[in-house]
């Protein structure tokens, strides 16, 4: 089993499509083992982000993370960061394929409303940065044999 973590952007809850996106997830039988709602300040958004300090896109995605609240949370499966990243789809507008999140929801690259981890070691750093070890929840799964 694989840990990842998803950050809904503000988009999300503005467009009233949370429901939406996060049935994507347990339909792929990822099974949520945290998940909160929070407004991040602007220090939180500053590291979470900071591998993309001095590019064109930094400020105004600080400017829209912060724009209202976003939904965080942390899905637990199978070779979890890929199947998520494959859901979620690529962030370029010209790349996002019809099926995926972003293809589906996305209006402007730059407002794309999803954030997935790309690698093992981005999903630990950033489930630390959002999560206290108490807030994520082991739990067992009764459908397990159907994913």
């Amino acid at each position: 089993m694989e840990r990842t973590f998803v950050m809904l952007k503000p988009g999300v809850l503005q467009r009233r499509i949370a429901g939406e996106v996060l049935s994507r997830f347990e339909r792929k039988g990822l099974k949520i083992i945290a998940l909160k709602l929070l407004k991040m300040n602007k220090t939180l958004v500053e590291t979470h982000y900071a591998e993309h300090k001095g590019k064109d896109f930094y400020e105004p995605l600080l400017e829209y993370t912060l724009s209202g609240p976003i939904i965080a949370m942390i899905l637990e499966g199978m070779e979890a960061i890929t199947v998520v990243r494959r859901l979620a789809g690529p962030t370029n507008l010209d790349e996002m394929a019809p099926g995926t999140i972003r293809g589906d929801f996305a209006a402007r690259t730059r407002l794309n409303i999803i954030h997935a981890s790309d690698s093992i070691s981005s999903a630990e750093r950033e489930i630390n940065l959002f999560f206290k070890p108490e807030e994520i929840i082991e739990w067992e799964d009764g459908n397990q044999q159907w994913f």
